[in-house]
């Protein structure tokens, strides 16, 4: 099935959306069949996005999510925006890539974990940086501009500009060179 720059298109528990229904939405952004699309009035894209193939954008009913011009994001992706999420602008991010704002406070163990508290922290990735595959960003971290986090890296804290992150958790290993 070919790729389609939105007109109409169905998502999950929606129905169609329209172009309308968003906060911002740019020109030339490509969604792949499949991608579902939740409380689109908080989710602004700006222009010449690509998202992949059964990629799920989670907005929620407040904060929002903020994807910049330029970017790529690969399929089977979940974008969850409770507390909020920033996605600059050129930024790569590979297949499988979960970015979460939200977790619960499980401080009282009589409680099933489900039943506690939920908290919310934003995230939010700087322009030109490249997310590897599988990569799973945790609440309240900052991705610092230009960044490489390498595939299957758990990122649970904030990354600092140019540098390049893998593991779990991501530790850094070095840092990229700026050319002149």
């Amino acid at each position: 099935m070919p790729s389609r720059i939105i007109k109409k298109f169905k998502s999950h528990g929606t129905g169609v959306l329209r172009r309308s229904d968003f906060a911002k939405l740019g020109e030339n952004v490509v969604f792949e069949p499949g991608v579902l699309v939740f409380h689109p009035c908080n989710i602004y894209i700006k222009d010449n996005v690509y998202i992949g193939h059964n990629t799920i954008l989670k907005g929620y009913y407040k904060n929002k999510m903020s994807i910049g011009s330029g970017t790529w994001i690969g399929q089977q992706c979940f974008f969850h925006s409770a507390g909020g999420l920033v996605i600059g602008n050129n930024v790569g991010i590979g297949p499988a890539v979960k970015i979460l704002t939200s977790y619960h406070k499980a401080s009282d163990a009589r409680k099933p974990v489900l039943h506690t508290p939920v908290s919310f922290a934003k995230v939010t990735i700087e322009d030109d940086s490249d997310i590897g595959m599988g990569v799973i960003i945790l609440p309240g971290v900052t991705i610092g501009r230009g960044c490489v986090i390498g595939a299957g890296a758990v990122v649970n804290r904030s990354i600092p500009p140019y540098s390049v992150a893998v593991g779990n958790p991501a530790k850094i290993i070095k840092l990229r060179k700026k050319n002149k």
